[in-house]
């Protein structure tokens, strides 16, 4: 039986932190607190989550998490070419990449756009010889507006409640997809809000979903409509999604999962997910900057590098159970000690609960890759474009 991990628990205080030192003097130039990314996790994550999908086509991961053409280059070498993003500047900063490469690729924004960003989607579209794009849409009124070139995929909402059609509401799913033409790719199906922490109740209430979606594609069957494809799974569901037979059995679509933090992992995927087998790839390097009371060393990580939205802690202290991680603000982040206080200035590696947020939060990352030095590149394809390229 898998033990579930109770949130305030590290579930990384056992992962030795020597694999990820820094070289010491390239600490003293360091200022605090810094993201840093190592290449050597990413690719070992990416291809543990390639075993667990069985190829690298049943993988759309999400780009939100990475948001770096260093690490997407990675997913493209490993054989990925399906994708997932939110934002423009994210697709158009992977067109780029995938247009330079000559790689064939498929990026659907998982977004529903509208107006200036859809229209900025079709500029994107636009100057890709390699790389099809594709929106998420839920009413056929929006259709009118979709530029040249562009596909469709409906969003069903599975009872997150945040976007989509109601999956009940079947009249509507057919009216889009009948609007779409051959525009039509598939369904979307993000069942992001299932966290059960007993994982066979969440397994069951995630089965039940996708037992309900097949009765929709059967239905739009009956109707004389195909659906080329299945987009599920997050990174709560994607492991559940993979055991669910009756996708394998299907051969009518392809089913494809959709997890993105899973290439970076973190602390709130790693007790959604205990039965993964994924390393953090991804961390905020930090210094105890403070000793504001005799139990508490305070660091220069506060809710302006680390996300903060996805509840305490925000982050845990890699390789050591001696850090109770209390509420953030800006620019602090006080940890409860066990044990005696860390001298000030005392470097410490945190990992993120969540750490997509906490990858936007950052303007540069360090870049560590092996025996190679460090580098320091952008983080490209973080925050938000605000007008079209018509009206740069």
């Amino acid at each position: 039986m898998v033990r579930v991990l109770r949130p305030s628990v590290n579930p990384f205080a056992s992962t030795s932190v020597g694999p990820y030192e820094l070289p010491p003097a390239f600490v003293e130039q360091l200022q605090t607190p810094a993201l840093v990314v190592y290449l050597d996790r990413v690719r070992e994550n990416i291809q543990r989550m390639i075993a667990y999908a069985g190829s690298p086509d049943r993988w759309r991961p999400h780009l939100k998490t990475t948001k770096m053409p260093e690490v997407w280059g990675e997913l493209l070498h490993a054989g990925v070419t399906h994708f997932k993003c939110a934002t423009t500047r994210e697709a158009d900063v992977f067109v780029a990449l995938a247009e330079s490469r000559q790689n064939p690729a498929d990026l659907l924004v998982a977004y529903p756009l509208r107006g200036p960003s859809l229209r900025r989607i079709g500029e994107i579209a636009g100057r890709a010889k390699h790389t099809t794009l594709s929106v998420l849409v839920e009413d056929p009124e929006v259709l009118a507006e979709l530029p040249e070139g562009v596909g469709v995929f409906v969003d069903v909402n599975p009872g997150m409640n945040r976007t989509g059609i109601p999956m009940a509401d079947e009249a509507a799913v057919r009216a889009v997809v009948q609007a779409a033409g051959d525009r039509f790719r598939g369904l979307h199906f993000y069942d992001g809000h299932l966290h059960h922490a007993d994982l066979a109740a969440r397994r069951a209430a995630i089965f039940k979903g996708y037992q309900r979606l097949l009765q929709l594609v059967d239905h739009l069957a009956t109707e004389g409509i195909t659906t080329p494809e299945l987009i599920t799974a997050g990174t709560p569901a994607f492991h559940h999604a993979l055991h669910f037979d009756a996708f394998a059995a299907k051969d009518t679509f392809v089913h494809r999962i959709s997890p993105g933090t899973v290439v970076f992992h973190d602390a709130r995927s790693q007790l959604d997910n205990p039965e993964v087998e994924l390393q953090p790839a991804a961390l905020v390097l930090s210094r105890v900057i403070s000793h504001p009371t005799s139990n508490i060393a305070t660091c220069d990580a506060g809710s302006k590098s680390i996300a903060a939205e996805a509840g305490d802690p925000c982050a845990f202290v890699l390789g050591s159970d001696a850090f109770e991680g209390l509420p953030p603000s800006e620019e602090h982040l006080p940890l409860r000690c066990s044990t005696e206080l860390p001298p000030r200035g005392t470097p410490l590696f945190l990992v993120p609960r969540h750490v997509c947020p906490t990858v936007n939060l950052a303007e540069q990352c360090v870049l560590i890759d092996g025996d190679h030095p460090p580098r320091v590149v952008p983080v490209t394809a973080r925050a938000h474009e605000v007008l079209c390229q018509a009206q740069k």
